[in-house]
């Protein structure tokens, strides 16, 4: 079984590719960053990390998994010093979950304004 998720972006459509795709019991959820429908939400890693994980928590409830689902999650970010401010937000959510994580340092973004990208991974038990 494989089914697609979409939030309406406008980049969803213009490069091809769903918010998340479900094969089986595995939800895959694209890099998501803090855009919200004003433009970029927050100034700063933390409140963009918490923004951006309070969006994929509604594409998960969508896809019928949860926070606890999470079993891989990696973060991107534009300022690798900037990690511990990332992963406060991070751990206020998966801090008993505890799935695997990378933090990755990349390039800026698209547009400069975003410091922070999020990918997540989830699986139900068989």
């Amino acid at each position: 079984m494989r089914k697609t998720f979409g939030t309406g972006s406008v980049w969803e459509q213009t490069l091809g590719y769903s918010r998340a795709v479900q094969v089986d019991n595995t939800l895959f959820i694209s890099a998501t960053a803090a855009s919200g429908p004003d433009g970029i939400v927050g100034d700063d890693f933390y409140s963009q990390t918490k923004y951006i994980l309070e969006k994929l928590g509604a594409v998960l409830d969508d896809a019928g998994f949860s926070y606890e689902d999470v079993v891989q999650s990696k973060l991107y970010l534009t300022d690798i010093s900037k990690w511990e401010d990332a992963g406060r937000a991070h751990g206020e959510v998966f801090g008993e979950i505890r799935p695997t994580l990378a933090l990755v340092h990349v390039l800026p973004f698209l547009d400069p304004e975003m410091l922070v990208e999020i990918e997540l991974v989830a699986q139900k038990s068989a």
